[in-house]
């Protein structure tokens, strides 16, 4: 069994984070995609401390699925550098991580 990846982005309104969430599940990019509740972030960008309401979304895929996601997310993703953070799962419930892992091998059509 390959390793499993958690990656992070946060989207700027729920409806946007639902149709990221369904392309990657659909795709089989991920096996699994939590939205969670809104947050604050705050953040310099461009000289300046902003801040701004997100939707997080933890996204769990194989490291040989993480460019496809990656290029996905980028697709799809409104803000001009998104956070795309992957994090390597170093160990779980073995039973969860089969299950991420036949989720994600495909193959599967592109939605």
């Amino acid at each position: 069994m390959s390793p499993i990846l958690l990656v992070l982005t946060n989207l700027p309104d729920q409806a946007s984070a639902e149709r990221l969430a369904a392309t990657l599940i659909g795709n089989g990019l991920a096996a699994c995609v939590n939205i969670l509740a809104p947050c604050r972030s705050v953040y310099r960008w461009q000289g300046q401390v902003e801040s701004a309401t997100e939707i997080p979304l933890l996204i769990k895929t194989r490291p040989e699925r993480y460019g496809e996601l990656e290029a996905a997310i980028r697709n799809q993703h409104p803000y001009e550098l998104p956070e795309i953070i992957a994090l390597p799962v170093s160990s779980g419930l073995p039973a969860y991580l089969e299950w991420v892992h036949q989720e994600t091998e495909g193959p599967w059509p592109v939605c």
